[in-house]
């Protein structure tokens, strides 16, 4: 990991996805970047705002936008993508205010992607570790992204990951084999709610 972030700064970042989230759908505005913080969190980075409804202690996903690259400070790219899980995720509705106490923030705060340098594509699956690495393809026009945390909820093995990144790309599970499509590696470190505006802690992807 090429960088680290304390608890109490990962604890800030959720506790500012929500309070961004919170200020948005009250009356649309997008609050400014803390500017009094520690020089971390005025760092670049890649982040990814995760939101999951919670019933009755079973998560369901509810929105997850950000960015793969370091273009924004940490703090103003939590907050962008806040709002953007919050009210622009293509597959689900824009979030009301009064769902805010059914739903649990995580935020992903990436290492810059790099790309996997094989001789051949079968090479891949060696190349990456599920629980450690999130994966990146690009194919042309298309790419899809997933978060190191997808394969461990979803018990995948490394080439059903490379498969099901394809498939999030709109690609066919297997293009990860074929010459001319580029995979990339990344690793998150990552905060969550373990309640609706509950405590906040730092996330641990074991593999089953």
């Amino acid at each position: 990991m090429k960088f680290d972030l304390s608890d109490e700064e990962g604890e800030f970042l959720v506790k500012l996805a929500r309070r961004a989230v919170l200020e948005n759908l009250k009356d649309g505005k997008i609050i400014s970047p803390p500017k009094e913080v520690s020089p971390n969190l005025l760092v670049k980075r890649g982040v990814f705002v995760t939101i999951n409804n919670v019933i009755n202690g079973e998560k369901s996903l509810r929105g997850c936008i950000g960015f793969p690259y370091p273009i924004y400070p940490l703090v103003r790219a939590v907050i962008e993508a806040a709002i953007e899980s919050a009210t622009r995720d293509p597959r689900f509705p824009p979030m009301r205010i009064d769902e805010l106490d059914n739903v649990v923030f995580e935020v992903s705060v990436l290492t810059e992607p790099e790309l996997i340098k094989v001789d051949s594509p079968m090479e891949y699956p060696s190349k990456i570790k599920v629980g450690e690495d999130g994966l990146i393809v690009e194919r042309g026009f298309y790419r899809g992204l997933l978060l190191p945390q997808v394969p461990i909820e979803w018990g995948w093995d490394e080439e059903e990951f490379l498969c099901q990144c394809c498939l999030k790309a709109g690609l066919s599970p297997d293009s990860w084999l074929l010459k001319g499509t580029k995979i990339y590696k990344f690793q998150a470190i990552i905060f969550e709610e373990i309640s609706p505006n509950g405590p906040v802690i730092r996330k641990t992807l074991k593999r089953e």
